[in-house]
């Protein structure tokens, strides 16, 4: 009888276990919004640096969850992004040649130039100085164009490398830009209420990362963490 007994406690353990294990992964952002704001409120940088990506403080009296929208998952941009920076990076630098002609092509020209003995053969260095000019113009500009998508696309890939790593809590992966897998994101309305009694309806933008990582063979689960939160318009 006491072994029954025991048997059906045991049970009755698991099953609570189980539930609470599922109500705290369905309803994240309650455990993790509930840290941030205490360690807002008790001023510790460190631990908020520990759950957001730009750790920011507000006036904080007391807070209220409003609403959560459904949960988003989508392919991740990783892979994508990587071979985005490749390809830009290698446009860049194939575009140096035809910057660099144009440039010897102008400099020969203005030599012509300045060695012309007589008006026609002046009027003609000119005319190939001006339009070597505008050639020249033209190739720089477009390198500077590559060169600001470049920027960006090295940007966008390195944001994104830290924030799925910010979110495995794996310190540095050195194939991570290799890895697929889904990106996991919701959204979080919160009514603050600062020490003056002023409310402000804030949105947080949560993310988590799950990567698939076949070489450790492995899928690699990351936590819920916040990417950004701002005032509702």
């Amino acid at each position: 009888m006491r072994r029954k007994g025991l048997i059906i406690l045991g049970a009755v353990a698991v099953l609570f276990i189980v539930v609470s294990l599922q109500s705290c992964k369905s309803t994240p952002e309650k455990g993790l919004l509930g840290t941030y704001f205490n360690a807002m409120t008790m001023k510790d940088t460190t631990t908020m640096s520990t759950m957001a990506v730009e750790p920011t403080s507000i006036d904080v009296a007391s807070w209220e969850i409003v609403s959560v929208s459904e949960e988003k998952i989508e392919p991740t941009q990783l892979v994508e992004m990587g071979n985005a920076e490749l390809e830009t990076k290698k446009k860049l630098e194939g575009h140096v040649g035809p910057v660099m002609d144009a440039e010897d092509a102008l400099y020969g020209a203005q030599e012509e130039l300045k060695s012309a003995r007589t008006g026609g053969a002046r009027a003609a260095a000119k005319k190939k100085v001006d339009d070597l000019q505008a050639k020249f113009d033209q190739e720089r500009e477009i390198h500077r164009q590559l060169q600001r998508d470049y920027n960006e696309a090295k940007a966008a890939a390195q944001r994104e490398k830290d924030t799925s790593i910010f979110s495995l809590g794996a310190g540095e992966l050195a194939n991570i830009m290799d890895l697929a897998g889904t990106v996991h994101t919701k959204d979080v309305d919160v009514k603050v209420t600062g020490h003056d009694g002023k409310v402000t309806t804030y949105r947080f933008n949560l993310r988590r990362y799950e990567l698939r990582d076949e070489a450790a063979n492995l899928t690699r689960r990351g936590r819920w963490i916040i990417v950004k939160f701002e005032p509702v318009a």
